[in-house]
């Protein structure tokens, strides 16, 4: 089991669940898969950024593997959007701020985690960041397409700057469950200015123009 404070714990979980839940969907929407494709998706999303860091700082087995309660939330996310699919379709906005709130904790429990493990400053960010984008960006290219984080509504750079933060904090020898929560707020708040106002990172000059990136590889 996790030894994370309760508070933080029960937002992880819930960032499970809605990762669960939204590479489910992606999956439904991008691909003509099964039960089986669709559940996997959702699951390597919910799961996938936390075992990559776990592997790259040596924490074997995975967290994952040792907590039942994140397979399980994972699963059950990918069982509900196979069978809730054209409902859930239309619940874009909520599924959206789960999936915002999933980000935001778990790029800083990504980063707290790295420094527990004796990262520096740098790879405890970068590995903050992968924690929080790296499932979707395995579920992008198994279903075919530009993973989102390179391209969609300023998705890498909050992760970046709830890890920062992190780091920066835990740095000062101020870091505790408050720190953590806010670090996780300001991640979450330019996540949901980003998609309210579709803001990105800037792009090459003369391709203001043209289609996103993953448009034409989603069509089938």
């Amino acid at each position: 089991m996790t030894s994370e404070p309760p508070l933080l714990l029960a937002l992880d979980l819930t960032g499970t669940f809605a990762f669960g839940l939204n590479g489910a969907l992606t999956a439904v929407r991008a691909a003509r898969l099964d039960v089986v494709g669709v559940v996997a998706l959702g699951m390597i999303t919910a799961l996938g950024g936390g075992v990559i860091r776990d592997v790259l700082i040596g924490s074997i087995p995975p967290a994952t593997f040792r907590d039942w309660r994140y397979f399980a939330l994972a699963a059950g996310g990918g069982l509900i959007a196979f069978a809730l699919s054209k409902r859930l379709q239309r619940l874009e906005t909520p599924i959206t701020v789960l999936d915002a709130i999933g980000l935001s904790v778990f790029a800083v429990i990504g980063a707290s985690k790295a420094l527990a493990f004796g990262l520096g400053i740098g790879p405890a960010v970068l590995l903050g960041a992968v924690t929080g984008v790296g499932g979707g960006t395995i579920r992008d290219t198994l279903v075919r397409r530009i993973p989102s984080v390179l391209h969609s509504d300023l998705y890498a750079i909050p992760a970046l700057v709830g890890a920062a933060i992190t780091v920066a904090t835990a740095r000062l020898g101020v870091y505790s469950l408050p720190a953590a929560l806010g670090a996780a707020t300001v991640c979450f708040l330019i996540r949901m200015l980003g998609v309210r106002y579709g803001l990105d990172a800037p792009k090459p000059p003369g391709t203001s123009g043209q289609d996103s990136p993953g448009d034409g590889a989603q069509e089938e």
